[in-house]
């Protein structure tokens, strides 16, 4: 298994280990995960959830070989594949989620911590949300969130032309609270995880309950809707010219379609 989890001093810990991939994600680490997080959210001695990543690597995103093959194999179906429930597991999570970026975060390696209560982020980090360069739109809500955090004009860079940013960007956007030394990012944050021990836990959960009320619904019917048209896109003749370009380790061709 490439996601190791453990609980100590009331966190509980979710590491993406898998640095011989770069930590892209199978569909057997989404189930993981969200197991790992309805554990954390179900034991009363858990007071905040660390996710991490490998020295130099937070999460290049899908392990695409993996993602088309089981996506094949299921139609397509995104709307009850392992993703989405990992999806509904970290948005539905009480408890604060805390995570350490310690390196490149693509994909949901970047979209992931819009969902998260704090963010610390190596001065290693580069974070990019590449869909449209592989034939897919945007998931978990990050065409709802990233336009409010950044307005629509920056967001399109981010959304559109997939421009990456740096770790100081996503401080400056909102995504993260503080860029560190890559050798203390995730002792930083573990600290920080480790302050709720000494908070009020139903205090802590309402509070970020009110945090997130205004959006939530909002929030859930949008990853819906990406969902659905991520599941389209999987199948189109943009997305498999785009993935075996991928596999093949050529550029893509889109000049044919229209």
């Amino acid at each position: 298994m490439s996601i190791r989890t453990a609980t100590l001093n009331g966190v509980a810990t979710i590491e993406i280990a898998r640095p011989e991939k770069k930590n892209a994600l199978t569909v057997a680490m989404y189930e993981a995960m969200a197991a790992a997080l309805a554990a954390a959210q179900a034991d009363p001695g858990v007071r905040a959830v660390l996710i991490t990543g490998q020295p130099g690597i937070f999460s290049s995103g899908n392990d695409i070989e993996d993602f088309m093959s089981r996506s094949a194999g299921a139609g397509g179906a995104i709307a009850e594949s392992p993703v989405l429930g990992f999806m509904r597991a970290l948005t539905g999570t009480e408890k604060p989620v805390v995570a350490a970026v310690t390196g490149a975060a693509i994909g949901i390696g970047t979209t992931l911590l819009l969902h998260c209560d704090l963010v610390y982020v190596s001065d290693e980090a580069r974070l990019a949300m590449p869909f449209v360069s592989l034939g897919l739109v945007p998931e978990f809500a990050s065409s709802l969130i990233l336009p409010r955090l950044l307005g629509n004009v920056r967001a399109a860079e981010k959304l559109l032309l997939g421009e990456p940013f740096s770790a100081q960007d996503a401080v400056d956007a909102g995504i993260a609270n503080a860029v560190l030394p890559a050798g203390e990012v995730v002792n930083h944050a573990r600290r920080v995880a480790e302050r709720f021990n000494a908070l009020p836990p139903g205090a802590v959960r309402e509070t970020k309950r009110l945090l997130r009320r205004a959006s939530a619904e909002e929030v859930l019917k949008t990853i819906g809707v990406e969902s659905e048209l991520f599941g389209q896109r999987l199948r189109s003749p943009e997305a498999m010219e785009a993935f075996q370009a991928f596999f093949q380790k050529r550029k893509p061709d889109f000049s044919k379609f229209s």
